[in-house]
């Protein structure tokens, strides 16, 4: 088997939202559902999207073809606010214009935001609410007809940052292995992977704090020759990241359990490991040798 590294992953607090999104057609529902989760921007100051899962029509309030999404934003005094803020932008731009869409919640949680005064108002005044599905929903009529949505969406706090690094011999190599494992991790519930096989893994210290976080240098393949204390391995010429969002953190250690045992012994995999920054990023440490024999 492949060496997997004594290490850990850093990860840190956040709250989400998790919608179900409903369409009459897969090419609506996949437009409303790519689009809304597209561009992942917490360090940013603003939320971070992904798909969970694809839901049949028999797993859906309203019997249509459906997708969970979360999205999420850092943890903090603020955050409720914040993710409202969010949510209406991602829900108004991404989803409200898309073809016969439709929102409903999917967090129950003792915590909740009213949707209206971010999304029900697109309505202009003329919206009004009734009881669809079992639901109370906001109905705001536009030029195709209607888009109900939920008016009061569950938030809870949950563990962001999750991640599993691949050092793999190629980029053919690494895309092979990160497409494996993205492969493996849509059949785990309560996770998103908003990045999807991520190419530019970061560091918390940066010459330039007015972009947020840079390259890390350490590890990137093309410095090797070019800087001291160079941390990638001999014969390794990529290295892919994947970060995990989870509900909790079980449902991050069990995501990485799978990253890792999915890929595990493919070919051109040299090492697995994981990003950690001393715990200056987050409270949260999963320990490969805690979810995975190494």
């Amino acid at each position: 088997m492949v060496t997997i590294d004594d290490t850990y992953a850093e990860a840190f607090r956040g709250i989400f939202a998790r919608l179900v999104i409903t369409a009459q057609d897969e090419k609506r529902l996949a437009r409303a559902a790519c689009t809304s989760t597209a561009l992942p921007l917490t360090v940013l100051g603003e939320s971070e999207c992904g798909i969970e899962k694809w839901l049949s029509k028999d797993e859906t309030p309203d019997g249509r073809i459906g997708a969970i999404i979360q999205v999420w934003v850092n943890y903090g005094k603020e955050a409720p606010a914040r993710l409202e803020k969010e949510l209406g932008k991602r829900i108004r731009q991404g989803i409200l214009v898309v073809p016969t869409t439709r929102i409903f919640n999917a967090c129950e949680s003792g915590t909740y935001i009213d949707i209206m005064n971010k999304v029900g108002h697109c309505g202009d005044g003329y919206e009004w609410e009734e009881t669809r599905y079992g639901r109370k929903v906001i109905n705001i009529p536009i030029m195709m007809g209607e888009f109900l949505i939920e008016r009061r969406l569950g938030y809870k706090e949950g563990v962001m940052g999750g991640n599993v690094w691949y050092f793999c011999k190629s980029m053919d190599d690494a895309l092979k292995i990160g497409d494996k494992a993205m492969d493996s991790l849509s059949k785990v519930d309560g996770i998103i992977t908003a990045f999807d096989i991520c190419s530019a893994g970061s560091k918390v210290e940066t010459k330039y704090p007015e972009i947020g976080p840079s390259t890390n240098h350490w590890f990137c393949p093309t410095l090797k020759s070019k800087i001291k204390g160079s941390l990638v391995p001999e014969g390794v010429g990529s290295i892919p990241e994947i970060v995990i969002n989870g509900v909790d953190i079980d449902a991050v250690k069990e995501a990485m359990k799978v990253a890792i045992d999915s890929v595990r012994n493919m070919k051109g995999l040299v090492r697995i490991s994981a990003g950690n920054y001393g715990g200056k990023l987050g409270p949260h440490k999963v320990y490969l040798k805690d979810i995975v024999e190494i």
